[in-house]
């Protein structure tokens, strides 16, 4: 399976032509750099930072950090399919998907707190400690997904 999958034209072309990587790396870099740097703006508003942003807008944000998401896993999977069976392997690659995954749950207890509470946290002029526990929980979890994302092109391969 991974060997036809390594083998589509499309798989082909992201890995040796001259646009299909810088493409999808592009694409990559960009879904992260939106889901990461928004996440980070709405934790470090929940801890007192950018006194100017309602709690309430904040919901705002998140259909661009699910589009962005949504980017980072189509340009992700065309990263993939490019060498499977390296990264099925890769010690460092399969850390950060587990990040992934738990940084996906994160983020939508994360939506859903914000949405339930962002009103009375309005009202009281106070985040929640739980919104704080999903900030910092957040920020830490896609942390470590972009530096373990770093790292696999890295290091990946030395941890195999």
């Amino acid at each position: 399976m991974l060997a036809w999958l390594a083998n589509t034209e499309y798989a082909t072309w992201v890995r040796e032509s001259l646009w299909g990587w810088p493409i999808s790396l592009t694409f990559h870099a960009f879904g992260n750099g939106a889901v990461i740097g928004l996440i980070f703006i709405i934790s470090l508003r929940l801890v007192g930072l950018f006194r100017t942003i309602p709690y309430t807008s904040l919901n705002r944000l998140f259909p661009i950090i699910w589009f962005a998401l949504v980017v980072q896993a189509l340009s992700g999977f065309s990263l993939w399919m490019s060498k499977p069976d390296r990264y099925i392997t890769d010690g460092m690659f399969l850390a950060k998907f587990t990040f992934v995954i738990i940084g996906v749950v994160v983020t939508l207890y994360f939506q859903s707190t914000i949405k339930r509470e962002a009103a009375a946290w309005e009202a009281k002029g106070t985040v929640s400690s739980r919104g704080v526990k999903f900030a910092a929980a957040a920020a830490l979890v896609w942390a470590a997904v972009l530096t373990t994302g770093r790292l696999t092109a890295y290091l990946g391969t030395l941890y195999s």
